[in-house]
């Protein structure tokens, strides 16, 4: 089945530009991007939580994701406190495939770039394993997660796919349904690009 190609001229752009500029846009306000510890479940619950567009799975979930998947998640950090998160997963029969099971930042920190650029550092750690695609599922109400995937397929130059994955029958409660997005090939072609 071929999947149409989505323009990401046409999707709307949501506020800043460039992930590097807006996370080191606030003076004195420095975004850190590193793996995820143990100690940073509850923030990483708290955030996903106060979304109020995620799913929020169990506390215990997110220790679990803390502990058994560092090395394909990431969290931001401003003055020593998580405010923001990515955490995904190599999908085990596609390996040059990250799956973005959820992004998320605070509230009081949206509109800097800090999910964009939790998608690039999640992109640039894992390109090492070989990985070249990027999938999520979003459901069609979220303009917002659509826009941001679309901004990271634009700046790595890439094709971004969508096909319906899970209609809401499939789901034993009234969860709505999910689109997959495919974002192909995620490697950066310069040091240039790495900024």
């Amino acid at each position: 089945m071929s999947l149409p190609t989505l323009s990401t001229a046409t999707i709307d752009r949501p506020h800043a530009e460039s992930p590097s500029d807006a996370v080191n846009s606030a003076p004195g306000a420095r975004v850190v991007l590193r793996a995820p510890r143990i100690g940073d479940a509850a923030d990483i619950w708290r955030i996903a939580k106060n979304s109020h567009v995620l799913d929020t799975n169990s506390s215990y979930a997110y220790l679990l994701w803390c502990r058994d998947f560092p090395g394909t998640s990431v969290v931001a950090e401003v003055g020593g406190r998580v405010v923001g998160f990515v955490i995904g997963y190599m999908r085990p029969q596609a390996p040059h495939t990250v799956f973005v099971w959820q992004v998320a930042v605070e509230r009081a920190q949206q509109g800097r770039g800090i999910g964009a650029a939790l998608l690039d550092k999640l992109l640039d750690t894992v390109a090492g394993a070989g990985v070249s695609v990027l999938e999520t599922t979003i459901a069609p109400d979220n303009p917002g997660s659509i826009a941001m995937f679309a901004a990271v397929a634009r700046r790595r130059d890439a094709r971004i796919t969508k096909r319906p994955l899970f209609e809401p029958g499939v789901f034993p409660d009234s969860h709505a349904a999910e689109d997959l997005y495919r974002i192909a090939p995620t490697a950066r072609s310069t040091q240039e690009d790495r900024r």
